[in-house]
């Protein structure tokens, strides 16, 4: 069966809460969730509201989810284990952790080799080291026609001193999926660890650590319709001896000595309901030809695909009416031949009209987007926009009757 978000939206009960249709086009600042998610969090409450490692009843339904979660999370992510999966309260937090890990094992002169693309999560962490440590930042540049990582730079950064490289897998601005592999390969001939940011990427894209061959990499639950928590996956020889900061009574093995603290369980049983959802989607909709994967992981992949697919008509219908828009102008790729290149996060301007007083245009007519930097500080400065842009984010839930309606109402301002 072809995936249609019609076949999805009454899932969503915040589509249509109170007789309300909002058009929900800020995805990449967070999606909305099943009503499965929802109700998880409240399950939680009333049947394994407990800490962890208890002698009783509520405590040992906890620690059960805990684990399904994670072994969900490992199959959404292919990786090998359960206890490669680190939660936390979201990607930032995770991120700054990891550099804190990392910081006392690099010497003045290292290098750290970073991208004008990345959400600056992935920037601040590791600037902020380097400052500390003596350090020196490298930069790899774009392309400014097509917002691409201009990859001659990345290998000119690269030496025998690079230690880290963090890049982003698609942007959380312009859209632009970059070749993750191959920059885990570059990184790895040097000596260096790539750490990627797929926050943007893992609503869209079935991911594959395995495949893509980094050291590390972070995503977001709710950037794909779960509830507000960070995930990490570190290769397990790494998360186990990293010097971390926790607490002296807690676990020395991965992955409990990057979890500090009590966290909000509740949540937790919310991505697992999420991963669910993802686990069904691919029941119900996915035909892909995996033959890497078989079982959750199988149907968690081929749900990504189903709905990649989807989102791919949707975004063509929207660069397509917005270049037909007199004075719209595009950040990003916007060839038709070259749209598997991108995520379906669009960001346009409209000459006469800063970004934000067209956000709040759409916010009238209640259409949700984003303007301005959307911490994609480094990439807005360098193809000039200081204003920032608005950004148009495509979720699977969305239809093609709400595109034409945002195209209408850009050509009408």
């Amino acid at each position: 069966m072809t995936f249609h978000a019609e076949a999805i939206r009454p899932l969503f009960p915040s589509l249509n809460h109170d007789g309300r249709r909002p058009i929900f086009l800020d995805n990449p600042a967070g999606t909305q969730v099943p009503r499965a998610v929802m109700d998880a969090v409240t399950q939680y409450y009333l049947t394994m509201n407990a800490n962890s490692g208890g002698a009783f009843a509520t405590s040992h339904h906890n620690d059960e989810m805990v684990q399904r979660t994670r072994e969900g999370m490992a199959d959404f992510l292919n990786a090998l284990s359960a206890s490669e999966i680190i939660i936390g309260p979201n990607m930032t937090t995770l991120c700054f952790s990891l550099s804190r890990a990392i910081a006392p094992l690099l010497s003045a002169g290292d290098e750290i080799v970073l991208t004008r693309m990345d959400h600056d999560a992935n920037i601040a962490p590791w600037l902020q080291i380097a400052a500390e440590r003596g350090l020196t930042a490298k930069w790899v540049d774009i392309k400014s026609d097509d917002c691409t990582l201009d990859m001659d730079t990345l290998e000119e950064a690269l030496s025998e001193r690079t230690k880290i490289v963090a890049t982003v897998h698609a942007s959380n601005a312009v859209g632009t999926i970059n070749p993750v592999k191959q920059i885990a390969g570059m990184a790895h001939a040097v000596g260096a660890w790539h750490v990627v940011d797929a926050v943007q990427s893992a609503p869209h894209l079935p991911l594959d650590v395995l495949e893509l061959g980094c050291d590390f990499l972070l995503c977001s639950s709710y950037k794909f319709y779960g509830p507000h928590l960070g995930i990490m996956w570190g290769r397990r020889d790494l998360l186990d001896s990293l010097p971390v900061s926790k607490v002296r009574p807690a676990k020395d093995a991965a992955p409990h000595r990057w979890e500090t603290g009590t966290p909000s369980f509740e949540t937790w049983n919310g991505l697992l309901a999420c991963l669910n959802y993802w686990e069904w989607l691919g029941e119900e909709f996915g035909d892909a030809d995996m033959p890497r994967y078989a079982g959750r992981r199988l149907n968690m992949k081929r749900g990504l695909a189903a709905v990649s697919d989807y989102e791919r008509t949707l975004v063509v219908a929207l660069i397509d009416g917005l270049s037909a828009i007199p004075g719209v102008a595009i950040a990003g790729i916007t060839d038709g031949d070259r749209l598997e290149q991108r995520v379906p996060t669009v960001a346009m301007v409209k000459d006469g009209h800063s970004p934000e007083h067209i956000a709040r245009c759409l916010a009238r007519e209640n259409v949700y987007v984003w303007s301005g930097d959307y911490y994609a500080l480094e990439i807005m400065k360098r193809i000039d926009r200081p204003q920032g842009m608005v950004r148009i984010g495509i979720g699977q839930y969305n239809t093609l009757d709400e595109i034409n309606k945002v195209l209408n109402l850009l050509d009408d301002l």
